[in-house]
Protein backbone atom coordinates (compact mmCIF):
# COMPACT_ATOMS: atom_id res chain seq x y z
CA UNK A 1 0.00 0.00 0.00
CA UNK A 2 0.70 3.79 -0.61
CA UNK A 3 -0.25 6.93 1.43
CA UNK A 4 -0.72 10.12 0.03
CA UNK A 5 -1.23 12.64 2.40
CA UNK A 6 -2.43 16.39 3.11
CA UNK A 7 -2.82 19.06 5.67
CA UNK A 8 -0.81 19.73 9.04
CA UNK A 9 -0.36 15.69 10.72
CA UNK A 10 -0.38 17.76 13.88
CA UNK A 11 -4.64 17.80 13.03
CA UNK A 12 -7.01 15.30 13.64
CA UNK A 13 -6.82 12.70 10.88
CA UNK A 14 -9.04 11.61 8.40
CA UNK A 15 -8.72 8.18 6.52
CA UNK A 16 -10.74 8.04 2.90
CA UNK A 17 -10.44 4.30 1.61
CA UNK A 18 -10.88 4.48 -2.31
CA UNK A 19 -13.33 1.48 -4.17
CA UNK A 20 -12.52 -1.21 -6.14
CA UNK A 21 -10.64 -0.68 -9.38
CA UNK A 22 -10.08 3.08 -9.00
CA UNK A 23 -7.10 4.60 -6.64
CA UNK A 24 -6.77 7.13 -4.07
CA UNK A 25 -8.08 10.03 -6.61
CA UNK A 26 -10.79 9.19 -5.61
CA UNK A 27 -11.35 10.82 -3.01
CA UNK A 28 -8.71 13.82 -4.01
CA UNK A 29 -10.94 16.79 -4.28
CA UNK A 30 -12.21 16.24 -0.71
CA UNK A 31 -9.21 16.04 0.51
CA UNK A 32 -8.04 18.89 -0.82
CA UNK A 33 -11.25 20.82 0.87
CA UNK A 34 -10.74 18.78 4.07
CA UNK A 35 -7.15 19.26 4.50
CA UNK A 36 -7.44 23.13 5.64
CA UNK A 37 -8.43 21.74 9.08
CA UNK A 38 -7.90 18.11 9.20
CA UNK A 39 -4.95 15.69 8.25
CA UNK A 40 -6.24 13.85 5.21
CA UNK A 41 -4.51 10.40 4.50
CA UNK A 42 -5.84 8.77 1.48
CA UNK A 43 -4.73 5.24 0.76
CA UNK A 44 -3.73 3.26 -2.55
CA UNK A 45 -4.93 -0.45 -1.89
CA UNK A 46 -2.80 -3.18 -3.29
CA UNK A 47 -3.38 -3.77 -6.62
CA UNK A 48 -4.82 -0.87 -7.58
CA UNK A 49 -3.01 2.66 -8.92
CA UNK A 50 0.50 2.79 -7.96
CA UNK A 51 0.32 -0.75 -6.83
CA UNK A 52 -0.74 -2.71 -9.48
CA UNK A 53 2.18 -4.70 -9.13
CA UNK A 54 1.26 -5.77 -5.75
CA UNK A 55 -1.29 -8.64 -5.36
CA UNK A 56 -4.66 -7.48 -3.57
CA UNK A 57 -5.70 -10.40 -1.19
CA UNK A 58 -8.82 -9.41 0.23
CA UNK A 59 -10.66 -7.41 2.46
CA UNK A 60 -9.42 -8.51 6.08
CA UNK A 61 -6.09 -7.94 4.57
CA UNK A 62 -6.57 -4.49 3.60
CA UNK A 63 -8.37 -3.81 7.14
CA UNK A 64 -5.27 -5.56 8.95
CA UNK A 65 -2.77 -3.36 6.96
CA UNK A 66 -4.38 0.13 7.51
CA UNK A 67 -4.63 -0.79 11.18
CA UNK A 68 -1.26 -1.06 11.09
CA UNK A 69 -0.57 1.69 9.69
CA UNK A 70 -2.96 3.62 12.08
CA UNK A 71 -1.48 2.03 15.27
CA UNK A 72 2.20 3.11 13.70
CA UNK A 73 1.32 7.05 12.46
CA UNK A 74 -1.73 7.97 13.93
CA UNK A 75 -1.37 7.13 17.50
CA UNK A 76 -4.22 4.72 16.57
CA UNK A 77 -7.14 6.57 16.13
CA UNK A 78 -8.72 8.18 13.67
CA UNK A 79 -11.15 11.20 13.40
CA UNK A 80 -13.23 9.99 10.32
CA UNK A 81 -12.46 6.32 8.56
CA UNK A 82 -14.26 6.45 5.34
CA UNK A 83 -15.11 3.98 2.09
CA UNK A 84 -17.02 3.93 -0.43
CA UNK A 85 -18.02 0.42 -2.28
CA UNK A 86 -15.26 -1.99 -1.44
CA UNK A 87 -13.67 0.69 0.55
CA UNK A 88 -16.47 1.10 2.61
CA UNK A 89 -16.32 -2.66 3.32
CA UNK A 90 -12.71 -2.92 4.60
CA UNK A 91 -14.30 0.50 6.84
CA UNK A 92 -16.85 -1.89 7.91
CA UNK A 93 -13.49 -4.81 8.75
CA UNK A 94 -11.97 -2.41 10.44
CA UNK A 95 -14.44 -0.94 12.51
CA UNK A 96 -15.09 -5.22 13.45
CA UNK A 97 -11.80 -5.48 14.23
CA UNK A 98 -10.75 -2.38 16.39
CA UNK A 99 -13.38 -0.87 18.65
CA UNK A 100 -11.97 2.28 19.13
CA UNK A 101 -9.79 2.47 15.69
CA UNK A 102 -11.81 5.80 14.86
CA UNK A 103 -14.61 8.35 16.41
CA UNK A 104 -16.41 8.96 13.03
CA UNK A 105 -17.09 6.34 10.46
CA UNK A 106 -18.89 6.89 6.82
CA UNK A 107 -19.57 3.35 5.33
CA UNK A 108 -21.09 4.30 1.60
CA UNK A 109 -22.83 2.07 -1.25
CA UNK A 110 -20.95 -1.35 0.16
CA UNK A 111 -22.40 -4.85 1.09
CA UNK A 112 -21.43 -6.62 3.89
CA UNK A 113 -23.23 -10.35 3.31
CA UNK A 114 -22.26 -12.33 -0.07
CA UNK A 115 -23.93 -11.87 -3.17
CA UNK A 116 -22.01 -15.42 -5.17
CA UNK A 117 -24.21 -14.15 -8.16
CA UNK A 118 -23.26 -10.83 -8.30
CA UNK A 119 -18.95 -12.56 -8.29
CA UNK A 120 -19.66 -14.51 -11.22
CA UNK A 121 -21.83 -11.89 -13.03
CA UNK A 122 -18.42 -9.62 -12.68
CA UNK A 123 -16.24 -11.57 -13.34
CA UNK A 124 -17.53 -13.08 -16.61
CA UNK A 125 -18.08 -9.54 -17.52
CA UNK A 126 -14.36 -9.13 -17.23
CA UNK A 127 -13.21 -11.76 -18.91
CA UNK A 128 -15.53 -10.76 -21.82
CA UNK A 129 -14.85 -7.70 -21.72
CA UNK A 130 -12.23 -6.64 -19.82
CA UNK A 131 -9.45 -5.48 -22.58
CA UNK A 132 -12.05 -3.14 -23.42
CA UNK A 133 -13.08 -1.64 -20.38
CA UNK A 134 -10.07 -0.73 -19.19
CA UNK A 135 -7.73 -0.12 -22.19
CA UNK A 136 -6.18 3.29 -22.63
CA UNK A 137 -8.46 4.25 -25.46
CA UNK A 138 -11.49 3.08 -23.55
CA UNK A 139 -9.99 5.46 -20.12
CA UNK A 140 -10.06 8.30 -22.98
CA UNK A 141 -13.28 8.05 -24.43
CA UNK A 142 -15.02 7.98 -20.91
CA UNK A 143 -13.18 11.41 -19.70
CA UNK A 144 -15.07 12.90 -23.14
CA UNK A 145 -18.23 11.19 -21.97
CA UNK A 146 -18.03 13.02 -18.67
CA UNK A 147 -17.10 15.99 -19.61
CA UNK A 148 -20.91 15.99 -21.26
CA UNK A 149 -21.99 16.60 -17.51
CA UNK A 150 -20.61 19.51 -16.30
CA UNK A 151 -21.64 18.83 -12.46
CA UNK A 152 -19.86 15.26 -13.10
CA UNK A 153 -16.82 15.89 -14.93
CA UNK A 154 -13.39 15.28 -13.39
CA UNK A 155 -10.86 17.99 -13.03
CA UNK A 156 -7.91 17.50 -15.37
CA UNK A 157 -6.01 16.19 -12.51
CA UNK A 158 -8.00 13.66 -11.64
CA UNK A 159 -8.40 12.46 -15.48
CA UNK A 160 -5.04 12.29 -16.28
CA UNK A 161 -4.67 10.45 -13.05
CA UNK A 162 -7.35 7.80 -13.96
CA UNK A 163 -6.09 7.54 -17.96
CA UNK A 164 -2.73 6.42 -16.45
CA UNK A 165 -3.90 4.04 -13.66
CA UNK A 166 -6.86 2.28 -14.99
CA UNK A 167 -5.06 0.76 -17.95
CA UNK A 168 -2.94 -0.65 -15.35
CA UNK A 169 -5.51 -2.40 -13.17
CA UNK A 170 -4.71 -6.50 -13.66
CA UNK A 171 -7.58 -9.17 -13.87
CA UNK A 172 -6.44 -11.05 -11.29
CA UNK A 173 -6.67 -7.87 -9.21
CA UNK A 174 -10.52 -7.78 -10.21
CA UNK A 175 -11.13 -11.31 -10.16
CA UNK A 176 -9.83 -11.40 -5.98
CA UNK A 177 -11.76 -8.17 -5.06
CA UNK A 178 -14.84 -9.75 -6.69
CA UNK A 179 -14.36 -13.05 -4.58
CA UNK A 180 -13.68 -11.11 -1.10
CA UNK A 181 -15.86 -8.52 -1.93
CA UNK A 182 -19.16 -10.10 -3.07
CA UNK A 183 -19.02 -13.52 -2.85
CA UNK A 184 -17.09 -14.26 0.89
CA UNK A 185 -17.53 -11.19 2.76
CA UNK A 186 -19.82 -11.76 5.52
CA UNK A 187 -20.73 -8.98 8.46
CA UNK A 188 -18.80 -9.86 11.82
CA UNK A 189 -20.84 -9.58 15.21
CA UNK A 190 -18.44 -7.33 16.83
CA UNK A 191 -19.21 -4.73 14.54
CA UNK A 192 -21.72 -4.34 17.54
CA UNK A 193 -18.58 -3.91 20.11
CA UNK A 194 -17.61 -0.24 17.88
CA UNK A 195 -17.67 2.98 19.27
CA UNK A 196 -17.44 5.07 16.21
CA UNK A 197 -20.71 7.50 15.28
CA UNK A 198 -21.62 5.49 11.98
CA UNK A 199 -23.29 7.09 8.93
CA UNK A 200 -24.07 4.65 6.44
CA UNK A 201 -24.91 5.93 2.70
CA UNK A 202 -26.37 4.61 -0.17
CA UNK A 203 -27.49 6.13 -3.54
CA UNK A 204 -31.57 5.61 -3.94
CA UNK A 205 -30.61 3.88 -7.04
CA UNK A 206 -28.23 1.43 -5.39
CA UNK A 207 -28.95 -2.70 -5.95
CA UNK A 208 -31.06 -3.79 -3.31
CA UNK A 209 -28.23 -6.21 -1.86
CA UNK A 210 -26.61 -2.58 -0.84
CA UNK A 211 -29.94 -1.41 0.93
CA UNK A 212 -30.19 -4.32 2.71
CA UNK A 213 -26.61 -4.27 4.02
CA UNK A 214 -27.59 -1.00 5.52
CA UNK A 215 -30.19 -2.21 7.35
CA UNK A 216 -28.50 -5.75 8.69
CA UNK A 217 -25.86 -3.43 9.49
CA UNK A 218 -28.17 -0.84 11.91
CA UNK A 219 -29.67 -4.17 12.87
CA UNK A 220 -26.22 -4.62 14.97
CA UNK A 221 -25.44 -0.90 15.82
CA UNK A 222 -28.48 0.79 16.29
CA UNK A 223 -27.24 3.98 16.39
CA UNK A 224 -25.88 3.69 13.39
CA UNK A 225 -27.31 6.96 10.78
CA UNK A 226 -28.62 5.60 7.33
CA UNK A 227 -28.38 8.19 4.59
CA UNK A 228 -30.16 7.91 0.88
CA UNK A 229 -28.89 9.78 -1.55
CA UNK A 230 -31.98 10.68 -3.54
CA UNK A 231 -31.62 10.38 -7.40
CA UNK A 232 -27.85 8.61 -7.30
CA UNK A 233 -26.69 5.60 -8.03
CA UNK A 234 -23.82 3.78 -6.78
CA UNK A 235 -21.32 6.23 -5.36
CA UNK A 236 -21.83 9.19 -7.12
CA UNK A 237 -21.61 11.44 -4.50
CA UNK A 238 -18.23 10.07 -3.56
CA UNK A 239 -16.75 10.10 -6.93
CA UNK A 240 -18.41 12.76 -9.07
CA UNK A 241 -20.11 15.08 -6.91
CA UNK A 242 -17.50 15.70 -4.29
CA UNK A 243 -19.50 19.44 -3.06
CA UNK A 244 -22.23 17.52 -2.50
CA UNK A 245 -20.47 14.79 -0.44
CA UNK A 246 -18.92 17.70 1.38
CA UNK A 247 -22.65 19.05 2.09
CA UNK A 248 -23.02 15.69 3.87
CA UNK A 249 -19.96 14.68 5.57
CA UNK A 250 -19.32 18.32 7.14
CA UNK A 251 -22.35 18.80 9.21
CA UNK A 252 -21.70 14.99 9.97
CA UNK A 253 -17.87 15.84 11.29
CA UNK A 254 -19.31 18.86 13.13
CA UNK A 255 -22.03 17.00 15.61
CA UNK A 256 -21.43 16.25 18.81
CA UNK A 257 -22.89 13.50 19.87
CA UNK A 258 -20.89 10.68 20.89
CA UNK A 259 -21.42 6.71 21.78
Amino acid sequence: MKFHEFGDKENQHIMLIHGGGNSWWNYLRQAKALSKEYHVILPTLDGHGEEYNTEYVSTIDSAQKLISYINQNCNGQLFLLCGVSLGGQIVIEMLSLKADISQKAIIDGSICYPQPKLEKFCIATVRLFGGLMFSRFSCKCQMVLLRLFPNMRFTKEIENYYIHDMPLLKRNTLYNMYRTYMAEYQLKEDISKTKAQIMYCYGSKEMKCVKKSAQLFKELVPSCQIYEAKGYNHGYLAIYLPDEWLKVVVPFLNTKESL
